[in-house]
């Protein structure tokens, strides 16, 4: 797959807790951006948050919390996350969670594989 050097960075932000039956949502978001024939994605477990509800979630000892932030990066071209983002909505209904789904310029400088 060859990405041109202007592309889309898809970031969406979801609690650990968040799941649609019993998978956590953003494993559900990877396997559905894999389907969906997107070029990549990564997901980040964040040690500190808060959202909408300004409820802070930690990783603390002593404040320990079971919905620490998770965000998923996801980097193609626009129309092909144009084309995912009515799949995230069906998604986020589905796990009736909330969370945040940001897009932001992106420039590809290199987009390789290993050689098998």
């Amino acid at each position: 797959m060859e990405l041109k050097r202007e592309a889309k960075l898809l970031r969406i932000f979801v609690g650990d807790s968040d799941k649609i039956s019993g998978i956590p949502i953003y494993e559900y978001i990877v396997f559905e951006a894999k389907k969906a024939g997107l070029a990549g994605a990564t997901v980040f477990k964040g040690f500190m948050g808060f959202g909408r509800s300004s409820r802070l979630h930690t990783s603390k000892i002593l404040r320990l919390s079971e919905d620490l932030p998770i965000i998923i990066e996801i980097v193609d071209e626009l129309e092909k996350i144009d084309a995912f983002l009515p799949k995230l909505d069906e998604i986020f209904e589905k796990a009736n969670c909330g969370g945040l789904v940001t897009i932001e310029k992106a420039e590809v400088i290199k987009y390789s594989g290993t050689k098998k």
